[in-house]
Order: structure tokens, then sequence, then C-alpha cells
């Protein structure tokens, strides 16, 4: 089995036939590697873009390739044929996060035609990475940058371009050659032939509105006193605002008075529930963002 790190670049293009913006991939880097992530092959193009005879500023200045650098490119269907060509057999697909699938998706909607990247087992190396940094004892609440990734793991860049396909594949690399973990690298691979993978892809997780929605179980509305320990009494109805149910509590035993809020987030695989209890700063009979002070948070 080998491994391939794929990294695009893609700038954003109004499509007059569509009607719409499409973030077109002007630059796909690749490098493959071997079972012991030795460096095999790379694989690096520029791609002329079908819908725009210029690229933003931004772009540029990201990336560094130029309206002439792209203008001199090849097109997105020779480029992919020759990447699907290149990838071979028996191989994971390796992204710094899953937002290259978003626009390899998009991409094959409004400029391929029907041709289709090859990718048949996929991995997400951000994921995998920040496992690996929590295991040695960092805090990760948000999502890292490969370059954030790299100074914690103490990989210096300096003889990366960054921001460049090729670059970033190679810097990829060079993370996961470093920090292997074979058990959780390997509960990570995902076969993309299981109808579950793409919907689960696309799934967008929202949040539920309505308080008797049957997901709900009625258990999380029971809250507690901070001061005794006694059950709450809601007092009004739950309202909702900001994707939050808030409603005012009373403690029967000690007299105590809260808000309650509550939030329900459905993901693709199961419900999140986050649950804040928190004093009233002044008296009131309505729940307002100002009129209350944090007590506990739950999740």
């Amino acid at each position: 089995m080998n491994y391939v790190i794929l990294d695009m670049e893609w700038d954003s293009a109004y499509h007059k036939l569509h009607k719409r913006f499409v973030n077109q991939i002007l630059q796909i880097g690749a490098v493959k590697l071997d079972e012991k992530f030795n460096l095999i092959d790379i694989f690096d193009v520029t791609i002329k873009s079908p819908i725009s005879k210029r690229v933003s500023r931004r772009f540029t200045e990201l990336t560094g390739i130029t309206k002439e650098m792209m203008l001199d490119g090849i097109s997105l269907s020779d480029a992919v044929e020759k990447y699907n060509n290149w990838l071979g057999s028996d191989t994971v697909t390796i992204t710094w996060s899953n937002s290259d699938l978003y626009t390899i998706a998009e991409n094959e909607k409004y400029l391929l035609d029907g041709q289709r990247f090859k990718i048949d087992k996929y991995l997400d190396l951000q994921v995998f990475i920040q496992g690996e940094l929590r295991l040695l004892g960092h805090e990760i609440k948000s999502q890292i940058s490969l370059g954030g990734a790299a100074e914690l793991l103490g990989i210096t860049t300096d003889n990366y371009d960054l921001h460049t396909a090729k670059d970033d594949s190679l810097l990829c690399a060079a993370l996961l050659k470093k920090h292997y973990n074979e058990a959780a690298f390997g509960k990570l691979i995902r076969d993309t032939a299981d109808p579950d993978f793409y919907k689960q892809l696309y799934f967008k997780p929202y949040y539920i509105s309505s308080i008797n929605d049957d997901r709900i179980q009625k258990e999380t509305h029971v809250f507690h006193c901070e001061k005794c320990e006694g059950k709450l009494r809601r007092n009004n109805k739950w309202k909702y605002h900001n994707n939050w149910f808030s409603a005012n509590f009373i403690c029967p035993d000690c007299g105590k008075k809260y808000v309650c809020r509550v939030s329900y987030r459905q993901t693709y695989d199961k419900l999140v529930v986050r649950r804040r209890i928190m004093e009233p700063k002044v008296k009131t009979q309505e729940v307002g963002d100002d009129a209350v002070q944090p007590v506990s948070a739950t999740v």
C-alpha cells in the first residue's frame, strides 16, 4: 500500500453559465510515499482556469501564482487525468483537513463535466495530527493550521514554500513520518465506497429549534441548585434565541433563582447537548443575555 498526500490551491471566480462563484482549482501538488513514508514521487501542476483570465491579488500573494503562470498552465481536465494515472492503485489519499474534498466536489460538479478525482481510501491528516498534539499535552480547541501544527511539533518550515500545493504536501509528509501512530492512524482511514462516507461529509450540522422535538430527552431539562443541590422548578416557558433554549428557574428548597439554558446540535451521528445554569444579575421577568451571570456550564 502507498500513501499519497494531496494538496490544492484554489481561487474564487464567477461562473457565468451557473451564475455563481466557484472555488476553481488552479494548482495540484501531491507526494507519493511507501509504507514506511519514504518519498517515492512528486506530482506538481499549475492549471489554466476554464472560467477566468485572471487571478485574485490575494491568491497571488498567498501562493505566488501570477495571472501569467495560470494562463500558461494545463487544463483542469488534463490535470485530473494526469493525477489519476499517476496515483496508481491500492493507495490511501491524505489531505490536510477535508476542505479539499468539498473543493474537489465543487470542481467536479461545475467544471469537469462528469470527470472525477480518483479517491478510494481517505484520511484527514489534520484530525490525526490534532489527536497526536492532544496526546502530547497541547490544548487544541479549534482546527489548527498546517504551519501551526509544524511549529508545535518542532518541525521547521524554513525550507518549505507554504501555501504552494507541492510544498504543503511535503510538509504534511514530514509531520506524518515524524509522528506516525499506527493504531490511531489506521482507525482514521475511510473507504469512500462506504455509502456513509459522502453522506457524512456533506451533512451540515444544525441546531434544534423546537423544544418538543422527539430527539430531546426530557432529563436534559432538569437542573439542580448550585447552593443546596435541590431540584429546580421552571417558572416560565422555554424561549429560543441564538441556538439556546432559556427559562427562569427557582429552587423550592432555598428560594435561589436561576436562568437555565440548553442547546441541541445535531451532527451526522449524534446529538450534542450543552447546558448552562446562571444567576440573574438583576430582577427580571424575561430572560435576557445582559441579565444573567454564569455559574457553571456542562456538555
